[in-house]
Parts: structure tokens; C-alpha cells; sequence
């Protein structure tokens, strides 16, 4: 979006009666095909213009926005942004990104953008050899389909506090889902990728491959006995174990009081030796950004730093709730508020693969699969629905399903071991990991 609409946006907040404001212009363009069993599906075409504003007039603050970006629209979004902050409760910690934290140029350049822009045939072929691969896996039966995607989104903001930034990134998908069968049960299998840059991206046929070998590999499943046993965490879903992690390190749950960490800030909360970074400036990556969404430079930071809790992820008004400054975490949409998020996490690997750590556990439950999480954020009891394989003598033995790991996850922490296999596969990222202890309820 035009920079110089903002400004006039900007600057027709102000003359309304705003103190302060704040536009952003989000444009998109997409296009995504899928196919299943051989033919073609569905087509799915996107091109949006959307315009937010946020406005504060004293410490009351209202967020607006639309699609219509025409003068006629744009002054009655304004009036409206305006209306709204003098109704709106007073917010002694709201306020635009302090001057002296503003990301200023020139930017980094984090190579986000590939201009190359697929037909939609190429997307279709990419989709279909994604399809006939997982087909030709033994035991496939059957899919749930192919798809290939392309997009290209451009963000720009513009505020009264004396900001302006563009970022502007490109992404490409390829992802394929297998039905396997044997007479005695079907079960599914799927993998993808996506990626900033179109060649990025494993061959379509690599990854229809992967997913009829999931999907094959979980045929057999059985139900197991309740027990306590080593668990390890696949590394394409152990970066999902973060997520209550940077929940509990968010500053608005922070100023809340909400969070099983609250007290934790400077302690040892993984083993020594474990470090998990959130890195916005990584090339290509699929978080990356060159400033937050308030404007505010960003930098790459050791959230856990050899197993000690270095930071919390503060935006501007949770860091001016806790006497703190921001840390370049915030994250907002073209409506409501900021809150706050990371961008590249990764789970830094050590040396031990995954057969190295199935070696080392002996018997134990390699979890594949996670689905229905639950967590309480005052004390971090967690547990998790879950399917996988179980292990013995560090060797594969069946799959299983059906089953339900918990534990607290201070003490889940406190105890995991990060293996070496560390994939680059989104914006959260780890290895493999195993705990050498956790409850398992099955049947």
C-alpha cells in the first residue's frame, strides 16, 4: 500500500483530535490448487487491500479497519477510530512504541522475496506429482489429496511517532496427505513444506513419497497399558513444546499473573547447556522481519541461554506494565491492539540423533503425532493426546495410538535432552527430544 496514503491517513487522525496514531496497509495475493485422485478440486484465488488504524486520544486507544481504501472510506474510518477512542475505558499503559526504539534505516535485508509467481498449471502439476507419489507408496489406498500453493503479502506501516516500513515477503507450499490401508484398519499420513523462496522447496515427489510412508508406517496400530516410560518427541512437531513455553513468557500474561513462570526470570529452567533462540533477522525464514509490529527494531536473542530464562516477550504496554522496555516482540493484526509473539524459534540441537536417543531410553514411546493439548498456566500441568511408536532395545517396535502423556512442565524442562536432528520446517523449530520419564495413559 501506498506509503503516502498512510501519511494521510496518519495526518487526518490527528486533525480528527487523536494525540497519536498509527496506519497499516496489508496487501495479498494468492493462489492455491489442490487435486485428489488425480484430478483437479479446487481453485483458490486471493487479492486483498486492507487498510488498519489505531488511534489513541489521551490513554484510550480504538482500532479500526477495512477494504475499502478510497477517500470517501477512509475519512469515515477515521471519524469512526476517533469516535471509539473517547468511549474506550482509559489505558494508563497504552501508547505508541517509544522514538528512541524505533527500528530506523536502512533495514536489514532478510532476502523474504522471491518475485517468481507460478501459473496456476505449474501449481497443479506440482500438486499431482505430490499425489501420484504418495499413491504409489505400498499399502496407499487412497488420499486426501495434494496441494501447491504460491503467495506474495506486502506490510506497511506508518506512525505519528515518526516511523515508516515496508516488509515484503513471498511464500511457496507443496503438501500431500496418504490413506494406507491392509484389510484391517486405514490410517493417514501427511507431509509438506513451505518455504520463502520456490526453490526452497523439496520435490513434490519427496514429500508425497514421505507421506505414504507415514501413513503405512502407523498400520498395526495398537493400544497400550498405562505406564511411565522415556518419551520422545518427533522433531517435526517437538517445536510444538515451546508453545506453552512462550505462553508463559509472554509480558501480558506476565503482567497478568498468569503463568507457571511468573517468578522464574533469571533461574535455571532447562538443563545446562540448552538454548533456545528467536532469531528475526534468519534469511529466508519464515518468522523473519526486519522491525516488530509496532516499528520497534528487532534483534536475535537467547530466550533460554545454557537453561536459564533470559527475557520475557514484551511489547510497548505490557513492558510499561512491568516497569520494562520493550524487547521487539510485538505482534498485531489490522485490528485490536498488539500482542506479543516470536518469530524464528529454534530448539538449538546437540549431538545425539534420533536413534541415538532411542539407544540411550532403551524402551519408551516416540510420539509422532499431538492433538488436543491442555495446560493449566498457573502450575504448567500439561498433558496431550498422542499417537506414535513404541520402542525396545532402541529399536521401532509397533506403532501405537490412542494414548495420553502429562506431566508438569517445569519438571518436563527441567529433564529434556535435545537430539541433533534439528529441521528447518517453520517458524518453531527443535530436534527431537526426549524425557526420560513421563506419565502414558492408555487403555
Amino acid at each position: 500500500m501506498d506509503e503516502n496514503l498512510l501519511n494521510d491517513v496518519v495526518a487526518a487522525a490527528l486533525k480528527a483530535g487523536a494525540d497519536a496514531a498509527e496506519a497499516v496497509g496489508a496487501e495479498r495475493r494468492s493462489l492455491s490448487i489442490s487435486v485428489r485422485m488425480g484430478e483437479l478440486e479446487e481453485v483458490e484465488r486471493e487479492e486483498s487491500r486492507d487498510l488498519g488504524l489505531r488511534v489513541f486520544v489521551g490513554q484510550r486507544q480504538a482500532t479500526v479497519s477495512g477494504s475499502d481504501v478510497s477517500p470517501e472510506a477512509r475519512a469515515k474510518l477515521v471519524e469512526r477510530a476517533v469516535a471509539m477512542a473517547r468511549l474506550a475505558p482509559e489505558d494508563p499503559y497504552a501508547s505508541l512504541a517509544d522514538p528512541d526504539r524505533l527500528a530506523r534505516g536502512p533495514l536489514p535485508d532478510l532476502d523474504l522475496f522471491d518475485p517468481t509467481e507460478p501459473s496456476a498449471e505449474a501449481l497443479e502439476d506440482r500438486a499431482r506429482a505430490a499425489e501420484a507419489a504418495a499413491r504409489a507408496a505400498p499399502k496407499v489406498t487412497n488420499t486426501d489429496g495434494a496441494s501447491g500453493s504460491w503467495s506474495s503479502s506486502q506490510w506497511t506501516m506508518v506512525t505519528s511517532g515518526g516511523f515508516r516500513g515496508v516488509h515484503r515477503a513471498s511464500g511457496f507450499s507443496i503438501g500431500a496427505s496418504a490413506i494406507a490401508s491392509d484389510g484391517g484398519g486405514m490410517e493417514t499420513g501427511y507431509d509438506g513444506r513451505s518455504a520463502r523462496w520456490q526453490s526452497d522447496l523439496p520435490s513434490p515427489e519427496s514429500l508425497g513419497a514421505e507421506a505414504g510412508r507415514r501413513a503405512a508406517s502407523r498400520l498395526g496400530a495398537r493400544k497400550i497399558a498405562s505406564t511411565t516410560a522415556p518419551v520422545i518427541f518427533e522433531n517435526r512437531l517437538a517445536g510444538s513444546l515451546m508453545s506453552p513455553f512462550i505462553g508463559a513468557i509472554s509480558g501480558p500474561s506476565i503482567a497478568r499473573g498468569v503463568s507457571f513462570l511468573k517468578d522464574r526470570l533469571g533461574q535455571q529452567i532447562f538443563a545446562k547447556g540448552v538454548v533456545i533462540r528467536d532469531d528475526p533477522h534468519r534469511l529466508r525464514g519464515l518468522g523473519s522481519s526486519p522491525f516488530d509490529d509496532e516499528g520497534v527494531a528487532n534483534a536475535p536473542v537467547n530466550l533460554i541461554d545454557d537453561g536459564v530464562l533470559t527475557t520475557w516477550l514484551l511489547n510497548t504496554a505490557s513492558a510499561r506494565q512491568l516497569g520494562l522496555s520493550t524487547t521487539g516482540h510485538a505482534s498485531r493484526g489490522l485490528a485490536g491492539p498488539p500482542g506479543v509473539s516470536t518469530s524464528n524459534l529454534t530448539f538449538q540441537p546437540r549431538d545425539r540423533d534420533q536413534a541415538g536417543l532411542m539407544k540411550d531410553a532403551g524402551a519408551g514411546l516416540l510420539v509422532t503425532s499431538m492433538f488436543g493439548p491442555s495446560l493449566n498456566a498457573n502450575t504448567g500441568d500439561w498433558s496431550v493426546g498422542c499417537s506414535g511408536f513404541w520402542f525396545e532395545n532402541g529399536e521401532i517396535a509397533y506403532p501405537v495410538s490412542e494414548i495420553t502423556v502429562a506431566g508438569n512442565l517445569l519438571e518436563i524442562f527441567s529433564r529434556v535432552v535435545p537430539g541433533s536432528d534439528l529441521e528447518i520446517r517453520g517458524a518453531a523449530n527443535a530436534p527431537s527430544l526426549l524425557i526420560d520419564a513421563l506419565a502414558i495413559a492408555g487403555r
